[in-house]
Formats: structure tokens, C-alpha cells, sequence
């Protein structure tokens, strides 16, 4: 590294961040100190670059830069009151502590904010990297910010976006209802029905609908059954959803929203006494509930490692190839469902017949 260092007129430590790619040295000062290592014949050892990570690990770094945290929820507040998105905010700013980064914060609905607007603040800032926070009823970003992503590094935190889209990180919805459906099979469930907003699993570009699909087909054709996917409307008028309920009577219910069972209880169904509730992102409000936990906060941290890997490669701008980082998740038991040790018979036995008559 010290012959490096000679031949490019610059120091050790630049030499060392340049070879790390670290985007304080400037891309073309890097690309020379790279090409004079490759004409050196340096290559890395790798034990000492473990051992490196290590004692990095041990001592993070101090503050290095910043990076911007966009909130692109409707309402201004949701970083701290929404039941999902302060999860993903905390994952971003325990990583971007960690690494040496600090967080500026910005509303993208606000009238006031426009794309160059925001990109003069920006640059006045020296913040080349963004990180997008709480979409939630579209995935298509504000046009008007194209000229930010245009010219900055960018990742989105919970879902894909389109027009355009950008890398993203984001729970394994797919996998995650498929792991649910496995689950509730080893509890003795044999007939699931899923009630989902139709707006949300558009949103995760119908990933919770399809892992339900998947799942069923490891079921009798008899057992199989159409999800419900108006919830909304349902809010304001129960009569589909209990319309749906009567027909299929499912012996468990995989869902995103609570009041399922306010309107199950109207009927005088009860968890787990009638039927099994399951809860596929367990937050503020259902600690109570059997489902899953999506891990919202490693989302957010692996939305600021992608960042960090974008800067690093100088990958700035709209992307040919946009990355995905899928965060897994994980089964919590709770009380809406029922132990193993209390399964009489699956098919059409005892257990459901209980549920049929209530």
C-alpha cells in the first residue's frame, strides 16, 4: 500500500479508502490509485480485511455525512404516529448511526416542495444519497421529485416502485404468507380465507394474494377458498363480509387488519375459541395476536446498507437493473390461535362442525 501511495502522490489513508471504494475520495482519484494497484499487482488479504471489519465493528466510526430520509407518506407525522412506518425509520437511523451517517428529514407532500428545490437543498447539504419512507396507498413516487432521483442515489423501504423504479428493500411478503400457511397447518387449520384490502396487496404488486394461492394448493380442492379483499368498503357496510364468512366459514383467518375481529365478535365467533385469527404484520395494537413479524427495523437498516453500496460504486441516478434486499419473517404465537395439544381431527371433523353451528 506504501508503493501505491508513492506512485499516486497521496497518502496511506487515501489509498485505503479509495481501494474500499469510499465515496469521500473523488471518482477519478480513485480510479487512478486502482489502476496503479492493479499495475503493482496488489490484491487484498482477505484475513486482514476480516480482521478490519472487525475493529470496525468494535469502534464505529464517527459522523461522516448525511444522507436524506424522505417521508413520502401523506401525512407529515407518520415517522412518528403511523402503526407501520416508525419501524422502518428506526431500523435507518440505528444503521446510519452506526455507520457513521446522519439522517436529514424531509416531507415529500409538502406544497412547498418541489424537485429542484429539494436538490438545491440537498447539494447545499452535500447529501448525495436518499433513502424513500412510508408509501403506503400507491407506489409511484411524486413526479414532480424526478429531477431528485435522476441525480442521487436512491432506496425505497417497503414496497417496489414504479415510474420509476428504484432499489428497494422490503419484507418477503410472498414467503411470509406461505410461512403463515405452514404454520396454521401444524396448528390443524385445514380451511384458511384470507381478508386483505385489495389496495395493499396491489401495492406489494399482489405478493400476499399469490403466497396464499401457493399455499392452498397444498390443500383438498374442497378446503380451497376465495379471499375477500374489500375491506374498506366493509368499514362502512359488514354485508359482503359476512356474506363471505357464511358461505366459506374458514376455520382460520390470515389478515392485515384488526377489525376483522370486531366483526367476527358481532357475531359471537371468538379467537381461538371458533376459529384461529392470524395477523401478517404484527404491530402496535395486535401484540396479542398469533402472525407474523415482518422485521420492519432490519428493513430499514438494509435500506441504508444498499444506499451505502450504491455511493460506494458511484451508482447514481435512475437504475438499469434496480436491487431488491427481501427481509424474512418470522412466526410469534399469541392468543388467537389455538396449541397443537388441543387439535381434535382435521377435515370435517368435530372441530369444525363447532364452528359451522356458531
Amino acid at each position: 500500500m506504501s508503493s501505491i501511495a508513492a506512485r499516486a502522490g497521496v497518502s496511506k489513508n487515501t489509498v485505503s479508502l479509495a481501494l474500499r471504494h469510499d465515496p469521500q475520495i473523488p471518482a477519478s482519484t480513485r480510479a487512478r490509485i486502482e489502476k496503479i494497484a492493479a499495475v503493482l499487482g496488489y490484491a487484498k488479504n482477505p484475513v486482514v480485511a476480516q480482521l478490519m471489519t472487525e475493529l470496525r465493528k468494535a469502534h464505529p466510526a464517527g459522523y461522516q455525512r448525511t444522507f436524506a430520509l424522505l417521508n413520502a407518506n401523506l401525512d407529515a407525522s407518520a415517522f412518528t404516529r403511523h402503526p407501520t412506518i416508525p419501524a422502518y425509520v428506526a431500523g435507518c437511523r440505528r444503521r446510519a448511526a452506526f455507520l457513521g451517517y446522519g439522517l436529514d428529514e424531509f416531507w415529500l407532500n409538502d406544497p412547498e416542495l418541489y424537485g429542484e428545490q429539494l436538490n438545491r437543498i440537498l447539494r447545499a447539504r452535500g447529501i448525495r444519497g436518499v433513502i424513500i419512507v412510508g408509501l403506503m396507498n400507491d407506489n409511484r413516487l411524486p413526479p414532480r421529485f424526478s429531477v431528485t432521483w435522476q441525480h442521487h442515489a436512491a432506496v425505497v423501504t417497503g414496497v417496489r416502485t414504479r415510474e420509476p423504479t428504484l432499489a428497494f428493500a422490503c419484507v418477503d411478503h410472498h414467503a411470509l404468507v406461505l410461512q403463515a400457511m405452514e404454520h396454521a397447518r401444524q396448528l390443524g387449520y385445514v380451511r384458511p380465507g384470507l381478508v386483505l384490502e385489495n389496495t395493499i396487496d396491489r401495492l406489494v404488486d399482489g405478493r400476499f394474494s399469490s403466497g396464499f394461492w401457493v399455499g392452498q394448493q397444498g390443500l383438498p380442492a374442497t378446503e380451497r377458498i376465495p379471499g375477500f379483499y374489500a375491506v374498506e368498503a366493509a368499514r362502512h357496510d359488514q354485508t359482503a363480509f359476512y356474506a363471505w364468512f357464511e358461505q366459506y366459514r374458514p376455520d382460520v383467518i390470515f389478515t392485515l387488519h384488526t377489525v376483522v375481529r370486531d366483526w367476527l365478535s358481532a357475531l359471537g365467533i371468538k379467537a381461538p375459541r371458533d376459529l384461529g385469527l392470524i395477523q401478517l404484520e404484527r404491530r402496535r395494537g395486535c401484540a396479542d395476536w398469533s402472525g407474523m413479524e415482518q422485521h420492519n427495523d432490519l428493513t430499514g437498516e438494509a435500506a441504508i446498507d444498499m444506499l451505502v453500496s450504491l455511493l460506494h460504486n458511484e451508482a447514481m441516478g435512475l437504475p438499469v437493473s434496480p436491487r431488491a434486499t427481501l427481509i424474512g419473517a418470522s412466526w410469534a404465537s399469541g392468543n388467537t390461535t389455538h396449541a397443537p395439544t388441543h387439535i381434535g381431527v382435521t377435515g370435517s371433523g368435530s372441530r369444525r362442525g363447532r364452528q359451522r353451528s356458531a
